[in-house]
């Protein structure tokens, strides 16, 4: 596979046959993520896992936009993406699908990431930075996990928390 850099990236087409690249059964579903450098992150990371596709729900905004595509470098034309207003449709679409839900949140339900057993494939729900991921989304969810963190402060970034929830996902396959 052929490797290109930041600049690169940022001028490049979208590929042929993306889902010859982005094949792992992980999709990202970003709920009202409202960060447009966040956004643009969850595509680098998408595409350094190979992530099938990223779901922006929601106020998340979409491509094409500078921003997003800056931070992304480009990467937005390449990774498999759809956007909805509806998150909970979204949901429905892929446990239909057969995927099993994973939120990203803090919970009384929330398990430690590394103790939970994902059956794949999976959809990891990340939600907005500052309210989380929704009541009615995390009712949706089949498995609520969470980063325990050991000091003052009581979160993560969210592109943070996913990539470590998202990477320690990755390593089943």
């Amino acid at each position: 596979m052929v490797k290109l850099d930041a600049k690169q990236l940022r001028v490049s087409l979208k590929p042929e046959n993306p889902e010859t690249i982005y094949a792992k059964p992980l999709v990202f579903v970003l709920d009202n993520i409202t960060d447009t450098y966040n956004i643009g992150s969850f595509f680098r990371l998408a595409d350094a896992l190979a992530i099938r596709k990223i779901y922006l729900t929601g106020k998340t905004v979409a491509p094409p936009n500078l921003k997003i595509h800056r931070a992304s470098v480009g990467l937005w034309r390449w990774v498999p993406w759809e956007h909805y207003l509806d998150p909970v449709a979204v949901i429905k679409k892929l446990k239909k699908q057969n995927f099993q839900i994973i939120a990203l949140e803090q919970d009384t339900k929330s398990k430690n990431y590394l103790k939970i057993k994902p059956r794949f494939p999976v959809a990891l729900i990340i939600g907005h930075e500052t309210e989380g991921v929704s009541s009615k989304i995390l009712k949706q969810a089949d498995i609520i996990a969470e980063i325990p963190l050991f000091g003052v402060n009581k979160s993560l970034n969210v592109l943070v928390a996913a990539s470590v929830v998202a990477y320690q996902l990755a390593s089943f396959f």
